[in-house]
């Protein structure tokens, strides 16, 4: 039977053999220039590495080593300029307060021209809501003018007021002939007793109450208690009872014209409408049924 002796084998059997095994590379600087770097974190990246904690700490010591005699290669080379830049750090704090002075200084300045514009600016306003108020005056004053105008040409057509000349009116022509007519064909039919009174011109009339109108539309645009429109109101109210008085002479008159009585009629009760005086129109026929 073969005894098996192992203190007679060549202990090299034993031996690791190392030589297949990868040798880690050198630690990278760029690992240590990032600005989250944690020690924790850098060192769990390691794990893949086949090196045992005391190498790794001399590869440690050994990059710190040559970190510093780098650094003060660095220093060695530039020397003079670092002495430079001490000299040149020596009185920085006149400079520093020349500076803060400086900026004061243009902090006042920016702060008066803001001022100044602020200013521009309010004044700029002001004049813009000045501008916004004559103008308003203005239209208002052109209003008025125009209400005193046109007031003072109806009461010279209807021969009121200190001017009892009456002026020309451009539809006095048109219509004279048709209304010239109208009298003609009512005179025939009027008895013999009927008092005599002067034709009333229906478009003459409609042209007077679509002036009145105007002024009174006019006037509630702008306002009634203005103290201009309460100081015209008296020759309103004379204005409007002219105009009333020759509808009702028109009323009496389209009774009394025959076969266009009808007609007539309806034609002076549309007038009593656009004036706005349906309660008049009402009153008057009523007088007449008397």
């Amino acid at each position: 039977m073969n005894n098996l002796r192992f203190g007679d084998s060549d202990s090299s059997d034993f031996d690791d053999d190392t030589s297949g095994l990868p040798f880690p590379e050198p630690l990278s600087r760029s690992s240590f220039l990032n600005s989250d770097f944690d020690p924790a974190t850098f060192l769990s990246s390691l794990k893949n590495r086949h090196q045992s904690l005391e190498d790794l700490r001399q590869e440690l010591r050994d990059l710190d080593q040559l970190l510093t005699r780098e650094l003060l290669d660095l220093v060695n080379e530039n020397y003079q300029d670092f002495l430079s830049l001490g000299s040149a750090l020596r009185g920085g704090e006149e400079r520093v307060e020349q500076v803060r002075v400086g900026l004061l200084a243009f902090q006042r300045d920016t702060q008066a021209i803001r001022d100044r514009v602020e200013s521009r600016r309010q004044d700029v306003e002001q004049l813009l809501k000045e501008k916004r108020r004559l103008r308003k005056e203005r239209n208002m004053g052109q209003a008025l003018l125009d209400f005193a105008d046109r007031l003072e040409e109806l009461e010279q057509r209807l021969l009121l007021g200190d001017s009892p000349q009456q002026q020309n009116d451009p539809n006095d022509g048109i219509d004279s002939e048709s209304d010239t007519l109208d009298s003609e064909s009512d005179d025939e039919e009027l008895p013999d007793d009927a008092p005599a009174a002067p034709s009333v011109s229906l478009k003459k009339l409609e042209h007077h109450i679509q002036k009145y109108v105007y002024l009174t539309s006019l006037a509630q645009r702008i306002g009634e208690d203005h103290p201009f429109f309460l100081n015209q109101q008296p020759r309103m109210t004379k204005v409007r009872s002219t105009i009333l008085l020759d509808l009702k002479t028109a009323i009496e008159q389209a009774k009394q014209a025959g076969d266009k009585k009808d007609a007539k009629t309806s034609a002076v009760l549309r007038l009593y409408n656009l004036m706005g005086e349906e309660t008049s129109a009402a009153t008057t026929l009523k007088n007449l049924r008397l």
